[in-house]
């Protein structure tokens, strides 16, 4: 077979600053502080979005077409089904003044396919990784991989040499209270690069003086200043008062008085994220629960009695005041793979769903525990509220309990949940993202990483398994249907609904929505 060449062409969105701009101050804030500086510790959409302003990947998305373009590598071309080559930008350096080489791209996707790496997912069908020379290097594969530049765009590249010298060879084990150098210090090749991080306080990234691109892009800014403020009316007071200039993530109550204000401005977008429940359906029994000697969940009718439980209308009016998409499906429109067949939902109805608990022999119900992250989504804990009040009209007494982001996903990463909240960002823009995460019996790396109820089907294990390697245009997306229709029919998470993002922002910040829900750093004008 001939091979396919994929050189690209420069940016669309690389625009000559033309004449001087006056240096700026971005302040920002979000309800959470990041876990880590560590950029393969913890696949995280709000870590991953500001580690994008520290460390660059080989390969990054256009912010309004999405497309795939050349970042560190400038091209790449497909020498055969199972081998990838790209040729890297030349000339670049680290923060450090130290020059950017093959090296330090064998280096860091090796510490990707790493053990205490939360980064499987996207170095799903890499075998081996060879330095051709100084500036090119081969991606060598277990098999066809037809997302594999896609999944190229979330495995950023470290320094070989500052990783070796402070001994972080190995990224951050979030399950574990140990720490390396690499997850308070950091050292890439981004626009940025960390002036002070105190956690849960405050993040202070300055320009990086050796960025390549400098002069290429329109940015101003010179400084970002992130705060982490976890309490909405306190973050809300900051952005009106002028002390902070954009918030990621405003509430919906508060939405219309800050349209309202002449000094402002709401950016709206959706964004490619599916806000679900999970259920342990490992445990022969569940911790804490009246029941005992065997796991309610483990019964699909019980699993639809929860979800049909739920009035997702009410949550999408009364908690989201009208910002949320109500969805059955795992994966949000812009995703590869949804169709309208699947995103149909389960009607709402207690009457079902109390007949479904009785048909279990739970005609009482049943007392379980319930887990949610306060600061991570756009008012989940409200919604786990609201689901626990719904869930209590049929019987269930779910114990809610919610936890700040740091202590929330390395606890249910332990499994120590046995219902619990989740939202699902997809960055490969591929159905295969989420259902070999999210759905696929949880193996080691990729498969499974985030199926933290541990739902097991070997029909849903074949049907992605195939998906991985396919590379015909009408079978994969017919194949990526199939898995999301299995897990709607057995109920294997409980979709509630894609968020709906807007963003906040004093009037004269220039700032690109995207669907990631991420600031693109080298786009971003203070006026």
């Amino acid at each position: 077979m001939k091979p396919v060449s994929f050189v690209v062409a420069a940016f669309v969105s690389a625009v000559l600053v033309s004449g001087p701009v006056a240096a700026k101050t971005f302040k920002w804030s979000f309800a959470s502080d990041i876990p880590t500086l560590d950029i393969h510790s913890q696949n995280n959409a709000l870590s991953n979005g500001i580690h994008a302003a520290i460390y660059e990947t080989l390969v990054t998305y256009n912010s309004t077409t999405f497309r795939p373009e050349p970042l560190l590598a400038t091209s790449w071309t497909e020498i055969s089904a199972r081998q990838m080559r790209f040729s890297l930008r030349s000339g670049v350096k680290f923060s450090d003044g130290s020059a950017f080489t093959a090296d330090d791209v064998v280096f860091s996707l090796n510490r990707a396919l790493s053990k205490t790496s939360n980064f499987a997912i996207y170095t799903q069908g890499i075998e081996k990784v060879v330095k051709v020379n100084d500036l090119t290097v081969d991606i060598l594969l277990s098999a066809p991989n037809p997302v594999l530049v896609r999944q190229l765009t979330e495995l950023r590249i470290m320094s070989k040499a500052w990783a070796e010298k402070n001994n972080s060879q190995e990224p951050k084990d979030m399950k574990t209270k140990d720490e390396s150098f690499a997850h308070r210090n950091a050292m890439g090749t981004g626009p940025f690069m960390v002036k002070s991080w105190q956690p849960d306080q405050r993040l202070v990234l300055v320009r990086n003086p050796n960025w390549w691109g400098k002069g290429r892009f329109p940015t101003n800014v010179e400084e970002i200043i992130y705060q982490p403020i976890k309490a909405d009316a306190t973050r809300m007071a900051a952005l009106l008062s002028g002390e902070i200039d954009f918030v990621l993530d405003p509430t919906p109550q508060d939405l219309p008085r800050l349209r309202a204000n002449n000094n402002l401005q709401v950016i709206d977008g959706a964004e490619n994220r599916t806000i679900f429940l999970g259920m342990d359906q490992f445990r022969d029994e569940l911790p804490g629960s009246n029941v005992k000697g065997k796991n309610p969940l483990k019964d699909v009718n019980v699993r639809k009695a929860l979800y049909q439980a739920i009035d997702i209308d009410n949550i999408h009016k009364v908690v989201m005041r009208g910002q949320s998409q109500v969805t059955g499906a795992l994966v949000s429109p812009q995703v590869d793979g949804w169709s309208d067949a699947v995103h149909k939902r389960f009607p709402y109805s207690p009457e079902e769903a109390k007949r479904l608990l009785t048909q279990a022999g739970y005609p009482d119900g049943f007392e379980v525990d319930f887990a949610c992250p306060n600061n991570r989504y756009v008012n989940d804990e409200q919604i786990c509220q609201a689901v626990t009040a719904m869930w209590a009209k049929i019987g269930v007494r779910a114990r809610l309990r919610t936890l700040p982001l740091v202590n929330y996903f390395p606890m249910i990463l332990r499994h120590e949940a046995s219902i619990y909240m989740l939202g699902w960002g997809v960055p490969t823009f591929d159905a295969l993202y989420s259902v070999q995460s999210l759905v696929r019996t949880k193996t080691t790396g990729a498969d499974g990483n985030y199926n933290v109820g541990r739902y097991s089907n070997a029909k849903m294990d074949a049907i992605i398994d195939r998906i991985k390697t396919e590379t015909d245009p009408f079978i994969r997306p017919r194949l990526m249907r199939e898995a999301l229709q299995l897990q709607n029919d057995t109920v294997a998470h409980i979709p509630l609904h894609n968020q709906i993002i807007p963003w906040a922002a004093k009037k004269n910040i220039d700032v690109i929505h995207r669907a990631d829900n991420r600031l693109d750093w080298r786009l971003i004008v203070v006026k």
